[in-house]
């Protein structure tokens, strides 16, 4: 079965309502009838169509929805996960890699101790900050300590990494974001 098929068969808005019936709980054909608001004869047509499909089963004097033909297919026609997806377009597998290694469910995990990664990391983190705005202490603190939680790097550390690479500029208390790459669309 094809997840074609499975959209053939559920375009009919009747089968698609024995369908819904079917996931609320309804199992024989009475149930059906009275669940969908169909006819009987409606319901039957139905019912004969969706398990010749495949999606049907009858089971002790009712019907049963083939849940674990829908899961199948919808993994197999579901675009490919990519691991470790940081939220920007990684070309390079280097830098991907080290994203992965440093950066998990959006956390930052530890920190290299290799200057040449860890500023590849920090270009990656400074995203968190907004070009042109400038932020309190706390806030940065605050953006950085989200970053932090649950890590063996601490919040101030990478602050000062970041002002280290040029990344971050301080002055008169504020801090803003003055390094890393940005994101340019085209017109």
């Amino acid at each position: 079965m094809t997840p074609e098929t499975v959209v053939g068969l559920l375009a009919g808005p009747e089968r698609l309502r024995v369908i819904a019936a079917l996931a609320l709980g309804s199992t024989s054909l009475t149930e059906l009838t009275e669940a969908t608001g169909l006819d009987a004869k409606a319901v039957g047509k139905a019912v004969r169509k969706l398990e010749s499909g495949g999606l049907l089963e009858e089971r002790r004097g009712g019907y049963r929805l083939r849940t674990e033909v829908l899961t199948e297919l919808a993994r197999a026609a579901a675009p490919e996960e990519r691991a470790g997806d940081h939220g920007y377009a990684v070309s390079d597998p280097k830098t991907e890699s080290l994203l992965r290694t440093f950066v998990k469910d959006g956390h930052l995990v530890g920190m290299p101790a290799q200057r040449g990664r860890r500023k590849v990391l920090l270009e990656h983190m400074v995203q968190a900050f907004e070009p042109g705005v400038r932020y309190p202490e706390k806030e940065v603190n605050v953006i950085l300590r989200a970053w932090c939680e649950g890590g063996s790097a601490d919040h101030v550390s990478v602050r000062r990494y970041l002002i280290d690479e040029g990344l971050l500029t301080r002055g008169d208390g504020e801090y803003w974001r003055s390094g890393g790459w940005l994101d340019v669309l085209p017109k």
